[in-house]
């Protein structure tokens, strides 16, 4: 069964199941199961032996990037708690005189929380809400702007949870360090950038397009109304006294710990270079001791200044850990399915290889190709990590580790494909969080994102179509971006034509 076509059938059925059940944990269990009796001969006593060797092996090798994953839940819990975000939403009304002001400072709250999509979701939501409806911008809008300053911001973030679970899906003992590997999808990742250069063209030029456009004029007539929404459903309660630099220093801290403990672990007392330290650093450990260390830094920093107490600060460990659950178990899930797929066990890169590499066409059009399955699969199953975690080590093992130019450009493809397929996915979980947050009408919200979603996607398919072609991925970033300034004469020139005829 080793290199052959059969080693297919794992991730096809978990594919194919995840899209037909909407349900990423068993769809990657059962295609896990299945390359284990693939590969044990259909002995079900080796079957099951080899799936927990290979599950315990993955998940005690990246067993860093769980104890992040914890810690940072644990962290974004206390600064959820603390108040601090209401604290910054009061600071910031204070300094906003106009329309496009409370837009981009609802931005800049949203590219500021970039360690935690769901965190970044309800926190922007919550506090700028009061803002935006005093400037009649409709929920619709606010929804569309956290959702646009949610994941794609957390997707080209280093330190953040995206980074961790991206850069933990190579496989092990290769030359290439995920958290490079992660670090260099960034640039070519299309979709996030292309969205935060789209949502700024919105905000600069006051323009909106389809059922948004209708959203917006109506805001203008009528008061805003919450319709059903209790502010205790939103988010844990803000009980706590913090103020502005309560939400701001964590962060700070949270970056500047976590690159000083990369340096460290590269050796940079060691008479390394910078360069050289990161390029050799341990990104797993230093992330843990990072955020260990912030973690600790900000339970005495809110127990010095009461913004929490004692009690309170201690149910946030309790309950950070357990918002991270469903990402420890898809990250253990795609490891395991990963192994089974691996050269060791049933090989499918060296199979796949073989026959991309037949044919220059479909490995030209390779880019484009995951950008389109990975949106596919993300909108079906509504979970951007669930994709990733399906289709990177697929990636990983078709296209291998040697060209590492081609391997960013066709992982950072998933993942653009993963966010964009979340965005306009009516199932995600990002997505819900963004309406509710807003105290938006999920349908709302859903139907008038969806045209932004989908012009930015056109750019970038046609962006990693040129990437493919010429193997180069700042040359489909450049394209991306000149199809979406297109993008943009067309919108304001339709604008205009409907002013027009509206006069």
């Amino acid at each position: 069964m080793q290199g052959t076509i059969w080693t297919l059938i794992p991730p096809i059925v978990a594919i194919a199941l995840a899209l037909l059940t909407k349900e990423v944990y068993l769809s990657l269990l059962i295609g896990i199961v299945s390359g284990c009796f693939l590969y044990t001969g259909f002995h079900p006593i080796d079957a099951s032996m080899t799936l927990f060797d290979i599950m315990g092996s993955k998940m005690g090798g990246n067993i860093n990037i769980l104890l992040f994953l914890t810690l940072l839940g644990i962290l974004v819990a206390m600064i959820t708690k603390s108040g601090a975000s209401k604290a910054y939403g009061i600071s910031i009304s204070k300094v906003i005189k106009s329309k496009r002001g409370a837009l981009f400072a609802t931005m800049c709250l949203g590219v500021l929380i970039f360690v935690d999509d769901y965190f970044n979701c309800l926190t922007v939501g919550m506090v700028m809400r009061p803002v935006t409806d005093r400037y009649k911008i409709s929920r619709a809008k606010l929804a569309y702007i956290i959702d646009a300053t949610a994941a794609p911001v957390c997707i080209i973030a280093p330190i953040s949870s995206w980074a961790a679970a991206v850069g933990s899906s190579l496989p092990e003992g290769s030359s290439l360090d995920g958290f490079s590997l992660f670090i260099r999808t960034i640039p070519f990742n299309l979709y996030a950038i292309l969205t935060l250069i789209f949502l700024i063209f919105i905000i600069i030029w006051d323009t909106d397009f389809g059922p948004m456009k209708k959203f917006e004029k109506r805001s203008k007539l009528e008061e805003q109304v919450e319709e059903g929404f209790e502010e205790e459903d939103l988010m844990p309660m803000m009980n706590g006294k913090g103020k502005v630099h309560d939400l701001v220093f964590p962060i700070l801290i949270l970056i500047l710990l976590c690159v000083s403990c990369m340096l460290y672990t590269g050796g940079i007392l060691e008479g390394a270079s910078v360069v050289d330290a990161f390029a050799n650093c341990n990104s797993s450990l230093s992330l843990v001791l990072g955020s260990f260390f912030t973690l600790i830094i900000t339970f005495l920093l809110y127990l010095v200044e009461r913004v929490l107490s004692f009690k309170d600060l201690c149910d946030c460990f309790t309950k950070g850990a357990k918002a991270m659950v469903p990402a420890v178990m898809i990250l253990s899930l795609a490891w395991t399915l990963s192994g089974i797929c691996s050269e060791s066990y049933l090989d499918i890169g060296g199979y796949v290889g073989s026959v991309v590499g037949t044919s220059k066409l479909i490995g030209a059009m390779l880019p484009c190709i995951l950008f389109v399955v990975a949106l596919l699969l993300s909108f079906a199953t509504g979970t951007s990590w669930g994709t990733f975690g399906i289709l990177i080590p697929i990636a990983i093992a078709i296209l291998g580790i040697g060209n590492e130019n081609i391997l960013a450009i066709g992982v950072a493809a998933i993942l653009a494909g993963a966010v964009c397929g979340d965005h306009i996915s009516p199932i995600s979980d990002t997505t819900i969080l963004a309406s509710t947050g807003a105290q938006c009408n999920h349908i709302d919200h859903v139907s008038t994102q969806i045209p932004y979603a989908l012009s930015v996607a056109v750019c970038c398919f046609i962006g990693y179509f040129m990437s493919g072609i010429t193997k180069n991925g700042w040359i489909g970033l450049l394209v991306g971006i000149v199809c979406l300034f297109i993008t943009f004469g067309i919108i304001i020139q339709t604008s205009k034509k409907n002013r027009i005829d509206e006069a």
